[in-house]
Parts: structure tokens; C-alpha cells; sequence
């Protein structure tokens, strides 16, 4: 199912609809302010391990999606270096990458002590967070090494995955550049990508 949802305003009616599939584990398909990408809610084991299958890929590859600075402080590590780096750069199209707190669930980390988090600078992403009442764990529907078109276009986008996902937002055209990967678990940030944001 392909969905509008305007960033200017996006509707409580559609937002619902989203919400609706997020909460009976299903995986749904929305804009960021880089690449469309891939989220389930952090609370639903089966949807997590349903996109690590259908990605083929580890917990490595997946971010979560905060609404804002103080719900990221209830599941990660945040020092008051940390914090001033965050509050400069988010929301943003950065991942920075923190020590997770024992909230995060263990199916979202598998072994790991760190989590890449997102505060995007688009409406839609984080008014389902806000709508949803928690984060969202997402990676990207572009891959590294591929740049194909449909990745920015979500009427494409739901051709190529629509069998796949519950429900692909169209929240307008999207962008092929991935975010700038940023470490903040050692004394100095550490870019790990480079990528569309400019560090501040």
C-alpha cells in the first residue's frame, strides 16, 4: 500500500494508518532527509528479525530513529560532550553512534554495546516516532552499492518493495546521499562516513 503524506502537515489520519502497521510488527517505508529508508518499531522483536532477513544484513546496518535529544538520553549514553555535539548537528542527516543503555532492546543490538542514532530533519520521520510512542530501528533503502533511481522516487520504490513492507509513505521525491556516520564513543567524534551533513 503506497501512502501521501505531506511534510509541511502531515495528516493525524495517515500518520494513524502508520502507526496501525508499526504496532502489529509489520515494516513500513518512509522519508528521511537523505534516503528513503526501511522502519519497524524498536519494541517488536518479530519485525526486527523480519527486516534483518529481508535485508540480509546484521544489526551492524541498522540505526535507530529518535524524536528528539531527551528520548535518545533514555536509551543511550549521552555525556555533556556528546550532548553539545548533538544539539549543534540534530535533527539532522547525521547517525552518531552512542553506547546503548539496557533499554535498548537486546534483538535490536545482537551483541552490541552501541547503537547508530538519527533525528532526521523531516517532519514525517519524526512524527511517527512522536505518533508511535517509541523509536523506530531503520536502515536504508539504498544500497551501497548500488544508485539506482527507484531508491528516490517512492512510486518506484513501492514496485520494487511493495510485496515486501506494510505500507510505503510517499512523502515526495528523496535523496541517494546517505547521512555522515559520527562516533561518539571515544574522546573525540570520529567521522566514520562522510556523507550529506556537514559536521558542526
Amino acid at each position: 500500500m503506497l501512502t501521501k503524506i505531506y511534510e509541511q502537515n502531515p495528516s493525524e489520519r495517515e500518520l494513524q494508518k502508520v502507526v496501525d502497521v508499526l504496532v502489529h510488527d509489520g515494516i513500513v517505508i518512509y522519508p528521511t532527509d537523505s534516503v528513503y529508508a526501511f522502519g519497524c518499531s524498536l519494541h517488536s522483536p518479530k519485525a526486527i528479525e523480519r527486516l534483518r532477513r529481508m535485508r540480509g544484513k546484521d544489526a551492524e546496518a541498522f540505526s535507530v530513529v529518535f524524536g528528539d535529544i531527551a528520548q535518545v538520553a533514555e536509551y543511550c549514553r549521552v555525556d555533556n560532550t556528546a550532548f553539545r555535539i548533538l544539539k549543534r548537528n540534530l535533527p539532522g542527516p547525521f547517525t552518531f553512534v552512542l553506547t546503548a543503555s539496557s533499554r535498548v532492546p537486546d534483538k535490536a543490538l545482537e551483541k552490541r554495546r552501541t547503537i547508530g542514532i538519527r533525528i532526521p530533519d523531516n517532519a514525517i520521520s519524526r512524527a511517527i516516532v512522536a505518533a508511535l510512542g517509541c523509536p523506530l530501528v531503520t536502515t536504508s533503502v539504498k544500497d551501497d552499492d548500488q544508485v539506482v533511481e527507484y531508491t528516490t522516487d517512492p512510486e518506484l520504490i513501492h514496485e520494487r518493495y511493495g510485496r515486501d513492507v506494510a505500507l510505503v509513505i510517499d512523502g515526495g521525491m528523496g535523496d541517494n546521499v546517505p547521512t555522515t556516520v559520527v562516533d561518539l564513543t571515544g574522546d573525540e567524534p570520529e567521522v566514520l562516513r562522510e556523507g550529506k551533513g556537514e559536521l558542526q
